[in-house]
């Protein structure tokens, strides 16, 4: 599988989260699969992209990345994942979901944080309900929520998030082990081969609940004197717990081999956190073979059996948790429950945690349920086959132009003839200083090579657009003709006069300065309705046009439009055609009006339809947002993804 995770925070980060992630994506990457990484980080390695983000305030060690919607949309359009995996619930993951979704991308999203719960230690309850509500907005629109723990599942259930999936954690038990006890590094903290060190490991915050693990600390050197007290971890709170307890040595942060020796040549864990999904530190201090203390969930209610590799106490229960920590003081190196604790973390690998990581992926994959477009086939996967497609109104020149769409959508056809129904190329917005991109050449490119590969006949009928080609027609070249119109006979013998239909359009054509001024008007509206669909991809909402909403509310424009179809097909009337297929009005319409039959292609700037004609003959207006029409006569054997997509 092609895998994507977009994450606020990773490797080299020193965080619990970042170092699952790092783990994740590198088993992953050893059972085969390609996996990209975008994450806000100071620098991008190799397979990853970097994104902006700011750091909270007075909290610089955690980062809010911006939204990124049309960045990772047009990324995802040319290089689609099978599966889209969002680790943080920021506005970059935000817009990565409403990425996803509107590509039909399955996406699982990771709750590895509890902000909802971090918010009571920052004196801010009232905002709780407000976090918990975008939480679950955040999570509805996803496929799948991975969790760490049971608890954490049952808790989530409960306040109606879903579906749910469990991913535990594992522990690298080469890396933190009893094995890198160190006695240099013990003396440094002024401890005896006699003495007890007793270790905190994480983020130094509000949220870590660190007044508690102090004052286990103080009834620990009550207890025995000669016992040190060792802090590793950066955040916000380290200078006020340092300059108030001048007697814990502070690490700062650390990482690697260097944290690995820390946790072995400490004796106690202290773990007093309440607002943990899981807590690695717990496992990685059961591997280091330390006598651990922390409360009855998440990591510890799976991993601790109290009295046996470690102790617990229920969770809030502080004078509980102070009390096994004065127990856990007695348990020297070769005691059994610190043996016990080793043994328990060789069990919890990652292997099997990596495994069940591809299970929740690839089940999304299968059962993703959101078509907003259509999947870019495989390679060994064979091309919906018809016989003419017919496209109009791309408008290539323009910034509105889907000039990525169009090439998805030819990617995935083969036709004996393709029909380019005027407005292809925009010599207007050109003239007026329009940019020409990169995006743009490859929709030629790609028309090119289908006459070289596959032998596609295109027909090209010019648009007020590209009026200019009128001086040129009639034109031929290799397997390609310029046109003004034509008549397509279909493989049931039914004709069809195809025209673009800017001859029908009396301000088009009697009055082109008026023409020009409304093709300026129309090119204002889009700019706002881009503008205006941005904020709506900041609010997870899909796209709107205002354009279409303004046609359908102005009275005179439903009258043109009724005008222009009655006069188009009492020409093919007139032609003795059974139909009329144009474009030009951006309005996609497939119906009879009598015994004519009117078929309207729409455009590549906001409708995104074509006309596709199948082999038996049948006339077939598709919409490339919802491919089910297309797909609909698919054979399942043959091409089993779309299939499931028209399903």
């Amino acid at each position: 599988m092609k895998i994507d995770f977009v994450t606020d925070t990773f490797t080299p980060d020193v965080n619990g989260v970042a170092m699952t992630l790092g783990r994740m994506a590198d088993g992953l990457r050893d059972r085969g699969h390609r996996v990209h990484v975008i994450h806000t980080g100071a620098v991008a390695g190799n397979r990853e992209t970097r994104c902006a983000a700011l750091p909270l305030p007075g909290y610089s060690e955690v980062r809010m990345g911006f939204p990124r919607g049309g960045e990772l949309r047009s990324r995802w359009l040319k290089r689609r994942p099978d599966a889209v995996y969002v680790a943080t619930q920021s506005p970059l993951g935000r817009s990565a979901v409403t990425a996803a979704r509107s590509l039909g991308i399955g996406v699982a999203s990771g709750f590895h944080t509890n902000f909802h719960e971090y918010i009571d230690q920052y004196h801010l309850g009232l905002l709780r309900p407000i976090a918990l509500a975008y939480l679950k907005r955040f999570h509805a629109k996803t496929d799948l929520t991975l969790v760490p723990s049971a608890d954490l599942m049952e808790q989530l259930h409960a306040q109606g998030f879903g579906p749910i999936g469990l991913l535990s954690r594992g522990v690298d038990s080469a890396l933190f082990g009893p094995a890198r006890r160190c006695e240099n590094l013990r003396h440094q903290w002024g401890a005896t081969p006699a003495s007890r060190v007793a270790i905190v490991v994480g983020r130094m915050a509000a949220e870590k609940n660190l007044d508690l693990a102090v004052e286990a600390f103080e009834h620990m050197r009550r207890a025995d004197k000669t016992t040190r007290f060792v802090m590793v971890g950066d955040g916000p709170v380290r200078e006020r717990l340092k300059q108030c307890h001048p007697w814990i040595h502070f690490a700062g942060m650390l990482g690697g081999e260097e944290l690995a020796c820390h946790y072995a040549s400490a004796d106690v864990l202290v773990f007093p956190s309440e607002t943990e999904t899981f807590g690695n530190v717990v496992l990685e201090g059961l591997a280091s073979g330390l006598a651990c203390v922390a409360y009855d969930y998440a990591a510890a209610a799976l991993h601790i059996c109290h009295g046996v590799n470690g102790w617990k106490a229920a969770k809030g229960d502080s004078t509980a948790f102070l009390r096994h920590c004065l127990t856990a003081m007695r348990a020297g190196p070769d005691d059994p429950t610190r043996h016990a604790a080793r043994q328990r973390a060789l069990a919890s690998g990652w292997g099997q945690v990596i495994a069940g990581f591809e299970q929740h992926l690839t089940s999304i994959v299968r059962t993703s349920h959101l078509p907003m477009k259509i999947h870019i086939p495989e390679r060994n996967l064979p091309k919906f086959e018809c016989r003419t497609v017919f496209l109009s109104d791309l408008h290539l020149g323009t910034p509105d132009s889907k000039a990525d769409e169009v090439v998805d959508f030819l990617r995935q056809l083969r036709c004996e003839r393709l029909v380019l129904n005027g407005d292809i190329i925009d010599g207007w917005a050109l003239k007026r200083g329009g940019r020409w991109t990169s995006r743009h050449s490859r929709v030629i490119r790609k028309i090119i090579k289908m006459t070289e590969k596959h032998g596609t006949e295109v027909v090209y009928l010019r648009g007020n657009h590209d009026e200019i080609l009128d001086r040129f027609l009639p034109l031929a070249f290799g397997k390609m003709r310029f046109l003004k119109e034509m008549i397509h006979t279909a493989a049931d013998g039914k004709r069809y006069l195809v025209i673009h239909g800017d001859g029908f359009d009396s301000v088009s054509t009697n009055l082109k300065w008026l023409a020009v001024l409304g093709s300026l008007g129309y090119d204002f509206l889009l700019k706002i309705n881009r503008l205006y669909n941005r904020f709506r991809v900041w609010r997870g909402k899909e796209y709107y046009s205002l354009s279409k909403r303004v046609k359908a509310k102005v009275k005179s424009a439903v009258c043109f439009v009724d005008r222009y179809e009655e006069l188009l097909q009492n020409l093919a009337r007139k032609r003795n055609c059974d139909g009329i297929i144009c474009g030009h009005i951006h309005t996609p319409e497939d119906k009879f009006v009598g015994d004519i039959r009117y078929l309207n292609s729409g455009d590549w700037v906001e409708s995104l339809t074509a006309i596709i004609e199948h082999n038996d003959g049948r006339m077939e207006l598709v919409d490339y947002r919802n491919p089910t029409a297309v797909f609909r006569q698919t054979d399942a054997a043959r091409f089993p993804r779309w299939a499931a997509i028209a399903s």
